[in-house]
This record gives structure tokens, sequence and C-alpha cells, in this order.
């Protein structure tokens, strides 16, 4: 796992949720019959190496890690490219995940597949024909345009992500951003740091909702033109502001807390099957 932002309203500080998860690190049997399987890039993470008797696995992007990747290329929604390493060998592979940040749910994956026996080439083999899993699909609207619906929820890490895969997309970029719940004391920097983010990637930026206000003036103050940024409250209006905009080739990100229920913004443009 990682230690995010969401979920800091009811657990605190992201140092008070990483003590929790500690907890699962800590339960585990001792080695052989126990393994954490860690992060190395998270450092909330990496000091519970020392907190457990299992045997400890970790994966990540520091060639320290027993399981590491890199030369990680996006290949769009196709998937990504990347080179794996393990004790020593090197393997060039190929994944159905969108976007560079899913290179983490990769290794989790191969780490977890390697604990319980497999052995690289059928890992590698099953890898590579499994379909994308993830919450974030790719639609068409009825103008041609590419939608990219991610409205299952958010929170400041998944939200810059994201806003990555946009980035790394053709065509004139469209981000439409809803607020994000549960950040607790991270409420206004995650928002913030958003509003930062969508200025570096949008052509375009559409906020939806009260907290969203945030990242949209965030986004203004980091260079974005004002007369490229919208906030709206009603998905109506959302809604409205697309179809006067949208036209083929362009990329829209609808992203935002489950709670908004931006999936009607979706659901209102894509082309019917």
């Amino acid at each position: 796992t990682n230690i995010g932002t969401v979920h800091a309203e009811r657990a605190g500080s992201q140092a008070d949720i990483a003590r929790g998860k500690s907890e699962l690190v800590q339960a585990l049997p001792a080695d052989p019959e126990g393994t954490a399987i860690l992060n190395i890039d998270d450092p909330w993470i990496v000091p519970m190496a020392s907190q457990t008797q299992a045997r400890v696995f970790f994966y990540g992007l520091d060639p320290k890690a027993e399981l590491w990747a890199d030369e990680i290329v996006s290949q769009g929604l196709k998937g990504i490219h990347f080179t794996l390493h393990y004790h020593g060998q090197t393997y060039s592979m190929q994944a159905p995940v969108i976007g560079r940040h899913s290179i983490h749910t990769v290794l989790r994956t191969v780490a977890a597949s390697l604990v319980e026996g497999m052995q690289m080439p059928e890992i590698i083999h099953a890898l590579q024909q499994a379909s994308s899993q993830l919450r974030l699909v790719a639609v068409h609207t009825r103008q041609g345009a590419l939608l990219l619906d991610d409205t299952y929820n958010a929170s400041p890490e998944s939200t810059l992500a994201a806003l990555n895969l946009l980035n790394d997309l053709p065509g004139r970029k469209i981000a439409v951003l809803g607020g994000m719940y549960e950040l607790g004391m991270y409420e206004k920097s995650g928002h913030e740091m958003i509003g930062i983010r969508a200025a570096e990637v949008a052509d375009q930026l559409i906020t939806f909702g009260e907290h969203a206000r945030m990242i949209s003036s965030s986004a203004i103050q980091a260079g974005l033109s004002s007369s490229a940024v919208s906030s709206f409250d009603q998905v109506d209006e959302v809604v409205d502001a697309l179809q006067s905009t949208l036209k083929q080739g362009d990329v829209v990100l609808v992203k935002g807390s489950h709670g908004l229920r931006m999936d009607r913004i979706v659901q209102a443009l894509e082309v019917e099957a």
C-alpha cells in the first residue's frame, strides 16, 4: 500500500495513517510463513521493515529494491512499457495499465506472485495477457472527443496521476475536476497542489463544487488564463459548458470524489453503446 492523504479527516495526519497501517505489518508471522511486501519509494512505508519479524520484500523504482523497474514509457491507452529487474535478471515488459503511475500496481502484482512461488516467465505471460481492470475508463463523446472517466474517487495523489496521464495524451486537454473530501489538515494544500499541476497540463479547466474552487483559484495563480477556467455547482452547467466547446481530438479528464457523482457528467456526454 501507500500512505496518501485520503481519509486524513478521520485518521489524522499521514503519520497517524502510517502508524495504523504498520500494525498490519507487525502482525505478520515470522519468516518463512510471513512476508511483508513493501514499497521502497514511499518514505512512510520503508520504516515498517524494521517493525516486522516477517521476511521483507521491497519493490519500487529504487535499484536497492529486490524487484525494481526503470525505463517506464506511457503508451497512452495501450498501456505502459518498462524494464523489470529481479535478482540480477532484466526483463522487457508491456502491461495493459493506463499511465506511468500504474507501475507500482504492476510491481505489487509481480512481487506477490513471486512470493507465492510463481516463476517470472509465467508472471510476465499472465500480465501481458491480462485486461486492464483499472477504475479509469476511456469512452468517446458524440463530438468525437476522448473522455477519461476517473470518477470513482479522488485524492491529491490519484488526481496528480490522472493529470499526468492527461499530459501524456495528444490533443487539446480539458480537465474537469471536482473537490476531494476527507483530506482533513491537507484540504487546502491538497487542492492547491492540484491547481498548480492543472495549470501546467490543461488547456482548459472546469471545476465542480465548492471545494474545487480552491483548484481553480490555484490554477489561475499558477499562470492558467482566467478565460480558460470555469467553476460550476450543477452537473447540467458542466455538461452544457463541455458540449459547447468539445470537438474531435479533444481529451477530457473527469475526476472528483465519489460523493459528487461526477459519473453523471460522463453519462450525459458519452456515446451510447
